[in-house]
């Protein structure tokens, strides 16, 4: 499970170092292999290749109704690998695809990850912060 908030900045060539406390886990469960694809939200979602696969097989059997969101998860996904030096390039296209250029947030989102532009990001989180909860969390104890 991946989980916490990490801000990391994409270098001249588009690579992003992978934060080492995921690095161990990576390796151990997908050998260092992602696969990144565009979320509709507005950010990529980068997911270890065994997580992407089952993901991969739910969106396929999805109905004919869905064939445009098909082809924005399946067509845009990108394999990569996880290079010796900790890194994945976030391919040109998905980069201008989630508007991200520089700064970025990696959030761990259980078994997969969000990568935001850092600015959307921030933004997006103020306006949820400055809203009411969603319903769902009206029984919610914290």
């Amino acid at each position: 499970m991946f989980q916490g908030a990490s801000s990391l900045t994409l270098d001249a060539k588009g690579r992003l170092s992978v934060p080492t406390r995921h690095r161990d886990v990576l390796s151990a469960t997908a050998g260092n292999q992602l696969t990144i694809t565009r979320h509709p939200h507005g950010c990529l979602m980068v997911f270890p290749r065994p997580e992407w696969e089952k993901f991969r097989e739910r969106i396929a059997a999805l109905p004919m109704q869905a064939q445009w969101w098909k082809r924005i998860f399946l067509g845009n996904a990108m394999d990569v690998d996880i290079d010796g030096a900790g890194r994945v390039l976030i391919s040109p296209e998905l980069r201008a695809a989630a508007g991200i250029e520089r700064e970025t947030m990696l959030l761990g989102m259980g078994n997969h990850f969000e990568l935001w532009d850092k600015a959307t990001y921030d933004a997006k989180e103020a306006e949820a912060m400055a809203g009411e909860m969603p319903d769902a969390f009206k029984d919610f104890s914290f």
